[in-house]
């Protein structure tokens, strides 16, 4: 054992001196080759350069693949861009890679649309995300019928166009169309010559956002049309809704009726059946109304209608059509003005509709 430990430890200082040894020697050739370099520098530079760049180049073949090929990442890459693509690719804000696409860019003026071959208002309205109504009223047209080449005008949102007249201000142009002012404050592509108090220039267009155009009055004088009920002529005592929409005025002891308003203007309906004893217009209160004598004690009023489609003497049934909702008369907006009269006193129409 102690003849294996000095062996042991001979070998461990043999292997010592021959390092050193070795490192000295290095250190010695190093020297002389620094020494050659730093003193033939510019001779060798330009070679030593090529040599590194064509050992960089071939490193960068050779190696290159190699790496690539057993590179761990590479599938984790692969996978994330493979991912990325796809949800790239499936991504279609509009639905449909093949439709032609209306710009994003929000639009700050009218722009004209020639109608297509199979374009109908509803889907124009759609294409140009506005009302149907706002397109109507831009293009002054009356009727929903269109034809291919004709002309429109296309508002930038869901609206009225307006050419303000002189004296005209924001909050007069807002009760005129029955919005907010803010809304048309609030549409950056409308100007004003004084931003304090919003000033408008005569002449100028200004876009009114939500903006509904009062109903027309009806061109024919006020007069009134009255008639007798017809005899046998009797409702059924149950009444049902005259049309629809929503309620804007519950009934109340100054105004013992219901007001339902809608801004599409949809037909009104008898309530039940009866004679019509009334049709006609006025240029106040009730405006062009309807009047009905169901026969057993109760009768039914109707106003503000923009147009009347039943004549004074006339029977109707339950659920037949008598004329549009309007803004004729004592109104601010498009609404019914319903009643239920029964004895000559106006009742709540909300304990007798079903």
């Amino acid at each position: 054992m102690q003849s294996i430990l000095e062996f042991i430890f001979f070998l461990k200082e043999y292997f010592v001196k021959k390092s050193v040894n070795f490192g000295k020697r290095f250190e010695k050739f190093k020297d002389i080759i620094v020494a050659v370099l730093v003193v033939k520098r510019g001779k060798y530079s330009s070679s030593f350069l090529n040599t590194s760049f064509l050992i960089l180049v071939i490193s960068v073949f050779v190696a290159g693949p190699i790496i690539a090929e057993n590179n761990p990442f590479l599938g984790l890459i692969e996978g994330r861009q493979g991912n990325l693509q796809a949800a790239v690719v499936s991504y279609d804000p509009y639905e449909s890679s093949l439709s032609t696409i209306i710009s994003a860019k929000p639009r700050d003026k009218v722009v004209e649309y020639t109608v297509q071959g199979g374009d109908t208002l509803e889907s124009i309205s759609k294409k140009f995300n506005v009302s149907i109504d706002s397109i109507k009223w831009a293009s002054d047209i009356k009727s929903n019928t269109i034809k291919p080449g004709q002309e429109l005008e296309i508002p930038p949102v869901t609206g009225v166009v307006h050419k303000v007249n002189s004296g005209e201000n924001v909050y007069s142009i807002a009760k005129k169309y029955n919005t907010d002012a803010q809304k048309i404050v609030n549409f950056p592509f409308n100007d004003f010559t004084d931003l304090d108090t919003f000033a408008l220039t005569p002449g100028q267009t200004l876009f009114v956002p939500d903006g509904v155009v009062p109903a027309e009055q009806p061109k024919y004088a006020p007069q009134q049309f009255v008639a007798q009920i017809q005899a046998g002529v009797q409702g059924s005592s149950t009444f049902i809704w005259p049309t629809s929409g929503s309620i804007s005025q519950y009934p109340v002891w100054y105004h013992m009726a219901v007001d339902i308003q809608n801004r599409s203007a949809p037909a009104i309906i008898a309530s039940d059946t009866g004679t019509v004893t009334y049709a006609g217009c006025v240029g106040y209160g009730y405006g062009c109304h309807i009047r009905i004598n169901h026969g057993n004690g109760f009768e039914t009023l109707y106003a503000h209608l923009s147009s009347i489609g039943v004549a004074p003497g006339q029977v109707v049934s339950q659920g037949q059509q008598i004329g549009i909702m309007g803004s004729t008369g004592r109104s601010t907006g498009t609404h019914l003005h319903f009643e239920v009269i029964t004895g000559g006193a106006q009742q709540n129409p909300l304990n007798y509709l079903q």
